[in-house]
């Protein structure tokens, strides 16, 4: 019976790090610029006539607090 390798990682200072190949870092990138924009888009742009919903205020309002604290302004 032979053991089966172990992937591959180092570790610095006591803190395992694996590698992830080039592919998996491309797509990793991917998703989180594109959910970084949906965030900003909902809390920042969408009002009015960008609305993704139409006339509906239903995300604006759901955020409104949060557009505020960040420094968006939406009156």
């Amino acid at each position: 019976m032979t053991a089966i390798p172990a992937p591959s990682s180092t570790s610095v200072a006591g803190v395992s790090t694996h590698t992830l190949s080039q592919g998996k870092r491309v797509a990793l990138l991917t998703l989180t610029v594109f959910l970084a924009l949906a965030i900003y888009y909902f809390v920042g742009v969408d009002e009015g006539m960008t609305s993704v919903f139409g006339k509906t205020m239903v995300i604006h309002e759901w955020v409104h607090d949060s557009r505020h604290f960040l420094g968006f302004p939406c009156h």
